[in-house]
């Protein structure tokens, strides 16, 4: 919208404002009447051509219906030339092609009669449907039985096995409680045979202890650390002296001292040598015993899985005595069946694969 101004000070003319108003309102209602006049115009128009379509319907179906009712009241098929080759009655109006088996017009060139085609055709048909109804009975009857004594084999066969594994469990319980007695009886003998040991060395460290204080008691309260000047004097006279009390030894019976004790400690190692290969001893015993006990558990894991092994080739063997029976159940199937032995044979043969 053009916003013009004024000539002298700039600001905007109203009344020019208001004519453009003015005008564009005319306008959009000059355009709104027009489009009113189209719509209506538009509705008239789709009115009209409603109902030219309806009166061209009418006159359609008024066409048809005549056309119809002429046909019916004047062209009727029985009126035609050729009516008698397409009467739908021919085949009732006609004469049979065969009034009985023994009609002298089933020729064999006729190709009237063949085999199987018989009047009595019907009867035959259900007395062979009686008849294989029958053997269609004997069947399931003979297979119920089958099943039947299959599912007895099957019961006895799952009967021997729970007997079995029964008795499996039964020994290995029992050669557990026998492994527990004989680890329960080696843990007692290892464990009073310590006893045993401990209580050797402890009478042992106070027999020791005992002497070591008696001998020390004695040397302490003896004549020679006593220093008893009358100790030396022998009975049998003042020149002769006791040498273990005299004071005044010489060499040798320094000598004799020193190599007396020198016996002592060599007892005293003797007796350690000797306790250590005592305790030496006990261990190479406690190994022994502790390989005898692996040797033993070896032997028993050994024994079990050979048990295992004859227990497994057991069970293979009843698997094939079994499959053997089943195999000869499925033969006498196969013979009872009848028109169902190729699905028989197909159903043994997977069976067997």
């Amino acid at each position: 919208m053009h916003f013009p101004k004024a000539a002298g000070g700039g600001e905007i003319d109203k009344d020019a404002l208001d004519a453009q108003v003015k005008d564009r309102k005319i306008q959009e209602a000059t355009e709104k009447a027009r489009n009113e006049e189209l719509a209506n115009e538009m509705k008239q128009n789709d009115k009209m051509m409603c109902m030219l379509e309806e009166r061209q319907k009418y006159s359609i179906r008024n066409i048809n219906k005549a056309v119809s009712d002429f046909q019916k009241n004047f062209q009727k098929p029985e009126t035609r030339r050729e009516f008698d080759l397409s009467d739908p009655q021919g085949l009732k109006k006609d004469r049979p092609a065969r009034l009985s088996d023994n009609d002298p017009r089933c020729t064999v060139s006729g190709l009237q009669k063949f085999m199987g085609e018989d009047l009595n055709y019907a009867q035959r048909m259900k007395f062979q449907k009686e008849q294989l109804r029958e053997w269609s009975l004997q069947q399931q009857r003979d297979c119920k039985n089958a099943l039947a004594d299959e599912k007895f084999l099957d019961d006895l066969h799952d009967k021997n096995r729970i007997e079995l594994d029964r008795k499996t469990m039964e020994q290995q319980q029992i050669e557990q409680e026998t492994r527990r007695a004989v680890c329960a009886a080696t843990k007692d003998f290892n464990r009073s045979q310590a006893a045993e040991l401990a209580e050797r060395k402890k009478l042992d460290k106070h027999q020791k202890m005992k002497d070591d204080m008696d001998e020390i008691s004695s040397l302490l309260q003896g004549d020679l650390l006593s220093e008893n000047p009358e100790q030396a004097i022998s009975s049998f006279g003042t020149h002769r002296v006791i040498t273990d009390r005299w004071k005044g030894m010489n060499q040798d019976q320094l000598m004799a001292i020193r190599s007396f004790q020198q016996q002592q400690v060599l007892e005293k190692l003797r007796l350690k040598e000797e306790e250590r290969q005592r305790d030496a001893e006990w261990d190479r015993q406690s190994m022994q015993a502790a390989r005898a006990q692996l040797i033993l558990e070896r032997h028993q894991e050994r024994q079990n899985r050979e048990r295992r092994q004859a227990l497994d080739s057991i069970n293979a063997q009843l698997s094939q005595e079994q499959k053997s029976k089943d195999m000869k159940l499925l033969s006498l199937v196969c013979q009872y069946m009848g028109p169902d032995k190729d699905r028989a044979k197909e159903q043994k043969e997977a069976y067997s694969s």
